[in-house]
């Protein structure tokens, strides 16, 4: 491949993953009825896809509209139109409407005044390195949030972060219905 050739990323199918990642394969076709197209180029890596549904499914203090927000608005800045397209899905399972799922993109949430703090935080974490406002950072406390769901936040933060960047080297196929762009 010469330094100007486009590499071109390839999802694996099951018969080219290891066996333990084809037995996560069969998991996640049980439990989702397909195997997302992220989650596959994971098993590309041996320990990798693992190591990552471990993360993406550990205990939190968050509910799961909370990790929506989060997800949303880190995928929106950090332009990765895999995650924006899935965490629309999942955020409309998780009772947001199309207009609630565009807002929380752009970094609010007017129609929730705790899920607005959140969004606004969230935001000034990924835009700001970890370094949010100070004003974001007690909005997030006078809201009711805790140093506990900080935390969390910061964990969902680098698990969607590790998917954006993924999928923005690759651009593989988005296998979810494509999220508006905004």
């Amino acid at each position: 491949m010469t330094p100007t050739e486009k590499r071109t990323f390839t999802v694996p199918t099951r018969s080219e993953v290891s066996e333990n990642n084809q037995a996560i394969f069969d998991n996640l076709q049980k439990g989702l009825g397909f195997v997302p197209n992220l989650y596959a180029y994971f098993a590309k890596n041996e320990t990798a896809l693992g190591d990552y549904l471990i993360l993406q499914n550990r205990k939190s203090t968050l509910k799961a509209k909370e990790r929506e927000v989060i997800n949303l608005v880190t995928s929106q800045i950090n332009g990765c139109r895999y995650c924006q397209s899935a965490h629309t899905a999942l955020g409309k399972m998780n009772g947001f409407t199309e207009d609630q799922i565009l807002e929380i993109r752009k970094g609010a949430a007017s129609f929730d005044s705790k899920l607005d703090a959140l969004a606004i935080f969230t935001a000034s974490v990924v835009e700001n390195r970890g370094h949010a406002t100070q004003e974001s950072k007690e909005a997030f406390f006078a809201a009711g949030y805790s140093e506990a769901n900080m935390i969390d936040v910061i964990i969902v933060v680098g698990d969607k972060i590790i998917s954006n960047y993924l999928h923005n080297l690759t651009a593989f196929e988005i296998d979810f219905p494509i999220a508006e762009k905004i």
